[in-house]
This record gives C-alpha cells, sequence and structure tokens, in this order.
C-alpha cells in the first residue's frame, strides 16, 4: 500500500506564498511501488472536489487547473516519490483542503480523481483577504 503525508498548509493572507510538500511512501517487507503520476486537488466546504495540479514521472509534464495556472507550480522529487505545488499570489477562493494524490497505473486521466491509487489526508490552506 501507498501512504502520502502532507505538509506546509495555514493561514496566510491574500497576495501570500506558500508551498505544499507531499511525501510518499510505500515500502513494506519487501514491497516497492512504481510512481507514474502524483499531483493535487482541493476541496472547499461546499464545493466539488476540484483538480489542481499533476505531473508525470515518466516525462517531467505538468498540467494545471485554470484556476491555478500562471500562479500554481508543481514539481517532483522522483527519487523520493515527493511532489511539491509552489502556491504564489494566493486567492481567498483558494481556500481549500488540498489532498495529494498518486497513481501507479497512470491512463492518461490527471484530472479525474478514480485516476489515483492513492489519497492523502490533506492539507488545509486558508486564504484571508
Amino acid at each position: 500500500q501507498v501512504q502520502l503525508a502532507e505538509s506546509g498548509g495555514g493561514l496566510v493572507r491574500a497576495g501570500d506564498s506558500r508551498r505544499l510538500s507531499c511525501v510518499a511512501s510505500g515500502r513494506t517487507a519487501g514491497y516497492t511501488f512504481n510512481t507514474k503520476v502524483m499531483g493535487w486537488f482541493r476541496q472547499a466546504p461546499g464545493k466539488e472536489r476540484e483538480f489542481v495540479a499533476a505531473i508525470t514521472w515518466s516525462d517531467d509534464r505538468a498540467f494545471y487547473a485554470d484556476s491555478v495556472k500562471g500562479r500554481f507550480i508543481i514539481s517532483r522529487e522522483s527519487t523520493e516519490n515527493t511532489v511539491y505545488l509552489q502556491m504564489n499570489n494566493l486567492k481567498p477562493e483558494d481556500t481549500a483542503r488540498y489532498h495529494c494524490v498518486l497513481d501507479t497505473s497512470y491512463s492518461g486521466h490527471y484530472s479525474s480523481p478514480s485516476e489515483y491509487n492513492a489519497w492523502g489526508p490533506g492539507a488545509q490552506v486558508t486564504v484571508s483577504s
């Protein structure tokens, strides 16, 4: 199994920057996993879960939701199965719980929640005006 752990959330002010981190672990009793894509979703109260960003392991290609494009940057450290989300120029509408996701059987549907094998518990990001 794969476990994901997010960190870096908190309370920020509009215009601030914040970096989220997520580390995946899955080595138990000699078992390993093969990461193909990692990413981030977010969900605000009363809203549906929303794709934020994803990055592939094979070719380091990044994908972004229109709402964050130009402000957020996703990056990875493949040898450690770690993904980051650099959030710049944060806005109140970015307030949400951000969930890290990982997939070992990538089929190309990076923006679909059903694509992913593992989900982290989430990190809250609250942006005040």
